[in-house]
């Protein structure tokens, strides 16, 4: 895994900076990526350079270092991710009459490109990456995302140059960077909790969409790519195009439907042992990480299967009980014999890492998991240097209750009267939270085991805001928003523009299915993929989902929603695998997540944290909410009026990170 970034000079008038130099800087801000070396290659005559952070996975020595000229010198690549199928496309392209001298993933990756040519080449990877290719000969640049959007990828206009990274802080060195909000992207941020779609928090700085490639020409001009990419749609200076996406299966006739055949379960878990054994190829050390729900469990039942030693696993707890899965994970491990290895968080640990939150995830980003998936990659960092990972599971099978409950809502409420739905939603919402949870906790005793609920009292006060939503889509929607409401007014700004962006972002939802397709698409890569990209890349592990193997992501994309969600209960190809590795109570129980208790840490240890950056005069300085607004809400939070942590949470994670890059 590494850190890759570049520029092109694409204005006449532009400074003639020393192109090795700028790229050496750009580099250096990424060393978290990639702490073994760094590569930088530079062509002043064209005015391009190209930056490489290397975190040595697959063949440690000097013949993978980056940035690297193809054979014919034409190309020039620099890339972070890992091809997991490149032994056998290394043998396909020998027999082609390719010549390889070393054994790394790069040179096969750039073999392939001259052989097929990027779009082809794109077709034969099976990996996680994020690259920039420089074709020497066309003056044209390149930049690729892996299907799914594992790695990330942005790029731009900054003084004079076209540039691109791993992260957005490296252009911040390039002379005359304009670093200015997109207001528009802040309330979606504001709306989700995370920075969506194709467009960055910073004004003119864009995010490659997972699945797509672009092609950006020297002689681009900056108006050109000022705009909101739409793939296929070209320009004189830059082509846009998606080379891949998940339903890509269900539009090829040819393949056939999955509810005809015998043993679809027999068929995923061959794709899953494939997989993980591809993902498990490594020169260095390699474990994963264990939560003990259904999606790690899986992964880790077949790491096991497939090794010849005791594989190293790792998991979080917390000592606030409704948080904890340490010692499920622990039982799981002792059951498959794994060497495991658990850390309990304390609330000092979480201080310690909240100042650093901002340099980490380099835009605003409020998931409160990104403490405990930081937590769990640094305690992995310590033992290995790679880690797989369960990420995906939820997306693919069904694992998210809103995916049940927004169905089941939908039909219920729709034989309700809208004005008795509107008064059972009030009267729930205005209950505090903490008096909800107190009352639920009196009767989990007789709750039957299969209906109790973690964390009651927030999901009653998501239940109580859905009574009155409009449709099916409606719903859906507002259990992924972290407002309750338009955040407009906070951030005094026009509704229209936000509502345009959001509505393009989200795609149609009128079926169960639609939302897990809505998912794949939004949610896993802007939310869960960031979070695990950032968390771990900050401590230079380097994190592999084996469930999102493009392979596998088509046959479930082809598996009917009835296969997936039986009798109230999500991920059922999972389970039926899992079942053959474990007892099934060892892993059926409420889905908790990996969240955190952040509204009691909140009230406590990180009381005099929140109330330094949520002090009005402080907001008010920054210019971007409404001071008053804010004040309001902490104090009914911290007097236990109010279900306000996961919104507090995103205007502290976005006032942290706007002071820490001073705008």
């Amino acid at each position: 895994m590494c850190g890759v970034v570049g520029l092109l000079r694409i204005n006449a008038s532009a400074p003639h900076l020393d192109l090795s130099a700028l790229a050496n800087d750009m580099s250096r801000t990424l060393t978290h990526r990639g702490p073994d070396a760094n590569g930088v290659w530079v062509d002043e005559a064209q005015g391009v350079a190209f930056g490489h952070r290397r975190l040595s996975i697959i063949d440690l020595s000097s013949t993978g270092a980056q940035p690297m000229v193809s054979a014919s010198g034409r190309y020039v690549l620099t890339y972070n991710g890992e091809l997991y199928n490149h032994p056998a496309l290394r043998v396909k392209l020998e027999q082609a009459g390719c010549h390889f001298a070393g054994t790394s993933d790069t040179e096969v990756l750039l073999g392939a490109i001259e052989h097929y040519g990027l779009k082809q080449a794109l077709d034969h990877l099976v990996g996680m990456y994020a690259l920039a290719l420089w074709d020497r000969q066309d003056r044209q640049l390149y930049l690729a995302r892996d299907r799914m959007g594992e790695k990330p990828l942005y790029f731009g206009v900054v003084g004079g140059f076209v540039v691109f990274a791993s992260e957005p802080k490296a252009f911040w060195v390039v002379p005359g960077g304009n670093r200015s909000i997109d207001r528009t992207v802040l309330g979606a941020y504001f709306h989700y909790g995370f920075v969506p779609g194709s467009r960055s928090i910073y004004t003119g700085i864009y995010r490659l969409l997972p699945g797509t490639f672009v092609r950006i020409s020297s002689e681009i001009t900056p108006t050109e790519i000022h705009r909101d990419l739409v793939p296929n749609v070209s320009t004189t200076g830059i082509d846009y195009h998606r080379y891949w996406h998940p339903d890509q299966s269900l539009d090829d006739s040819s393949v056939p439907s999955l509810r005809a055949l015998d043993d679809p379960d027999d068929q995923l878990l061959a794709l899953l042992r494939d997989s993980v054994k591809r993902q498990c190829v490594a020169d260095v050390p390699l474990g994963a990480l264990l939560s003990g729900g259904i999606d790690s469990s899986t992964v880790v039942a077949l790491m096991q299967e497939a090794s010849t030693h005791r594989v190293k696993t790792f998991s979080i707890g917390f000592e606030e009980e409704a948080y904890n899965e340490a010692h499920h994970a622990a039982l799981i491990a002792d059951r498959l014999g794994t060497d495991h290895t658990e850390l309990y968080v304390r609330h000092q640990d979480a201080l310690d890492v909240i100042p650093n939150l901002s340099r980490i995830y380099d835009e605003p980003f409020a998931d409160v998991s990104q403490i405990p998936t930081y937590l769990v990659s640094k305690l992995a960092k310590e033992h290995v240097t790679v880690a797989l990972s369960g990420d995906g599971g939820d997306e693919l099978f069904g694992g998210y209750t809103r995916y049940l409950w927004s169905r089941r809502i939908w039909q219920t409420i729709q034989k309700t009267p809208r004005g008795l739905r509107y008064l059972i939603s009030k009267g729930v919402l205005g209950i505090p939270p903490d008096w909800l949870q107190f009352a639920y906790d009196g009767l989990v005793p007789v709750v039957p085991k299969g209906l109790r609920q973690n964390n009651f009292a927030d999901k009653a006060h998501k239940l109580a805001g859905l009574l009155t939503a409009p449709s099916l889509e409606k719903i859906y929607q507002h259990t992924l928003q972290h407002w309750p409401r338009d955040p407009s007014p906070v951030l005094a700004m026009e509704k229209g523009d936000l509502r345009s962006y959001l509505d393009a972002y989200c795609p149609p939802v009128g079926s169960t299915e639609d939302m897990l397709r809505a998912d794949m698409a939004t949610y896993l890569p802007d939310d869960i993929l960031t979070k695990v990209d950032r968390a771990s890349m900050a401590v230079s592990l380097e994190i592999r989902v084996p469930l999102l193997d493009h392979t596998l992501v088509e046959f479930a994309q082809r598996l009917p929603i009835e296969m997936k969600i039986i009798g109230g209960k999500g991920k059922w190809p999972l389970r039926n695998i899992l079942n053959q590795y474990l007892d099934e109570d060892l892993y059926d129980r409420p889905k908790t997540g990996f969240g955190v208790p952040i509204g009691e840490w909140l009230r406590g240890p990180l009381k005099d944290w929140a109330d330094d950056i949520l002090a009005v005069d402080r907001i008010h300085r920054g210019g971007y909410l409404d001071a008053q607004w804010v004040s309001k809400r902490w104090a009914d939070h911290r007097a236990g009026n109010g279900n306000w942590q996961y919104l507090l949470w995103d205007v502290l994670m976005f006032e942290s990170w706007r002071e820490s890059v001073d705008l």
